[in-house]
């Protein structure tokens, strides 16, 4: 051997400190330990990350830069994600059920078929997210920006949506029973044959949405605007909408109420002849689609652009 003495103390001192390196991240990192393949995260921030699949339960992800990244068929239940830069992120077919992401910059983000059942997205920045059959039952999205979402066929059940901004936001289909969603904008949102039975939603506005066909029954609309809403065959059967703002007699016309269905006063609700009949596109909504095949490494795979 020529290696000369020197030369071989140093190689011994890097591999000493690769060994201490490694050993120091599964430390760091518990949740990870025995479950990371390859990762190459540095310093604070991820945002040459491309790929993440398999599985990382109560993942601390904070603040990270995730813009653009692809969770494939991933499994990240009740992650961290606070603040995290997620913008432009694909996170279709994944499981983020119980995950924290709020303040979270989701702009542009895909969710189709993904569940985030208990979810919490305060004050999210979401506009123009694609959650096409995302399942978000019970989900918070106090506060959070929806403006122009994709939320066809979604199950909102449940759901928080106080003083939430989903303006012009497509939620053809969709279930929001049940929800809070008290100063809630759905101006100028396509709500057609979506169920929001028994939901909270006074203060809420629907001024020019579309409520075609849609369900309200049982539902709290105090002080609601529904300032030029579309509401034919609307059921308002037993719904009291005395206190509600911005209803004309065209509108009521239009929609299915009952003897029990409480308006302002000089407007009377009629009956549909023929019952109650869900308004439908010719298209029905889309299905969420299959989740993708996860790779065949079960585990957390990270991999960087470089």
């Amino acid at each position: 051997m020529k290696h000369s003495l020197s030369s071989l103390r140093r190689l011994a001192f890097v591999a000493s400190a690769l060994s201490g390196a490694v050993a120091t991240l599964m430390a760091a990192a518990p949740a990870l330990a025995g479950a990371v393949d390859m990762i190459s995260i540095q310093d604070r921030d991820v945002a040459r990350m491309v790929s993440l699949g398999g599985s990382c339960n109560r993942c601390e992800l904070s603040g990270r830069d995730l813009s653009g990244a692809t969770f494939t068929g991933a499994t990240f239940l009740n992650a961290t994600l606070v603040g995290a830069k997620l913008r432009g992120a694909e996170l279709v077919g994944s499981n983020f059920s119980g995950s924290d992401f709020s303040r979270a910059d989701m702009r542009g983000v895909q969710m189709v078929g993904a569940s985030f059942t208990g979810a919490t997205f305060v004050s999210a920045q979401m506009n123009g997210a694609e959650a096409t059959g995302a399942i978000l039952v019970r989900a918070n999205l106090q506060g959070a920006n929806l403006t122009g979402a994709e939320l066809q066929g979604a199950n909102l059940n449940t759901a928080v949506l106080t003083r939430a901004r989903l303006s012009d936001a497509e939620i053809f289909g969709a279930t929001l029973a049940n929800v809070q969603a008290a100063g809630a904008d759905f101006s100028n949102a396509d709500i057609k044959a979506s169920n929001l039975s028994n939901g909270d939603f006074d203060g809420a506005s629907f001024q020019r949405a579309d409520l075609d066909g849609a369900r309200l029954t049982g539902g709290s609309f105090d002080r609601t605007n529904f300032s030029g809403a579309s509401m034919r065959r609307t059921d308002i059967r037993g719904v009291d909408l005395s206190r509600a703002r911005g209803l004309r007699a065209e509108q009521i016309e239009e929609a299915c109420g009952d003897h029990s269905t409480r308006l302002p006063d000089g407007l009377t609700a009629r009956t549909c002849r023929g019952g109650i009949r869900v308004i439908r596109s010719p298209a029905a909504p889309p299905a969420p689609p299959a989740p993708p095949v996860p790779p065949r490494q079960r585990n957390l795979v990270v991999v960087s652009g470089h």
